[in-house]
């Protein structure tokens, strides 16, 4: 069983590449599930129906999300309706959405999807942990492909989380960075782990926004609206690979598409 997870897709820029590569890197790899982070989608801040629908459209089997979710006001209109988009679960009780859900692979199986937010330098909510071990519980009585976006700041919590749930789930990728870091792995019992996915959207950009307002705010101090950055993008993702059957992740591949890194077919 293939996975294919895109990271953090970010503004328009992010959404033109997306468009671009998405429909090509299935083509390529195959994967049985493709899953995209939306979370940045709608102006650098939450998502819209429209955007979610093209998503679709393009090749995306579901959606995560991430602290934007209910940044666009346009969320509230369909989140509740959609069963493919999964914000965080560990948010409060009554918070509108799901978070977690199950996708139809393309040559059968399911695959179980967990969105989980980390609370260090994050707005508070309960523990993603105990949360974690609920709905884990839960859907392994129905699938043994479960896959978890751990949308944290902290190394440290997306470490402790995948080390938590090793052995109980297929893999953990971090998400919310925007920078891909280089840490992919397999743990000992059997998940795939990678601290941050990236992201789709403006390379020469600061995580995805304009580098001068990012700037100004680090040398300021003062309030600066930031906006997504127009230049040329970039697209991060992984790969993984899963044993059929048993769940446990066979392989772990990063995926950089960039000005250094052109996309092969």
């Amino acid at each position: 069983m293939r996975l294919l997870f895109i990271g953090d897709v970010v503004g328009s820029p992010g959404r033109d590449m997306l468009q671009e590569l998405l429909p090509r890197l299935k083509s390529k790899y195959n994967p049985h599930f493709t899953v995209v982070n939306g979370e940045n989608a709608a102006n650098g801040r939450g998502i819209t129906p429209k955007i979610a629908k093209q998503f679709y459209e393009w090749g995306a089997g579901a959606i995560t999300l991430g602290n934007h979710t209910f940044d666009n006001k346009e969320v509230f209109d369909f989140i509740d309706d959609d069963a493919l988009i999964v914000r965080p679960a560990n948010y409060p009780e009554g918070v509108p959405g799901r978070g977690y859900t199950f996708l139809k692979g393309m040559l059968g199986g399911e695959l179980a999807i967990i969105n989980l937010q980390g609370r260090t330098f994050l707005p508070p909510s309960d523990c993603p942990f105990t949360i974690a071990d609920r709905i884990v519980e839960q859907v392994r009585k129905r699938t043994p492909y479960i896959f978890v976006d751990m949308h944290a700041e902290a190394t440290s919590e997306k470490q402790a989380i995948a080390w938590y749930l090793n052995g109980r789930v297929s893999a953990v990728v971090g998400t919310h960075t925007h920078v891909q870091t280089a840490d992919e792995r397999i743990l000992p019992g059997g998940t795939a782990y990678l601290t941050d996915v990236g992201m789709v959207g403006p390379r020469d950009s600061i995580l995805g926004m304009e580098r001068e307002a990012v700037i100004k705010k680090f040398l300021t101090g003062l309030p600066v609206r930031f906006e997504v950055a127009v230049v040329k993008p970039q697209l991060n993702g992984v790969m993984i690979d899963i044993e059929k059957g048993t769940g446990r992740a066979l392989s772990i591949q990063r995926i950089v598409i960039d000005d250094d890194h052109p996309f092969m077919e």
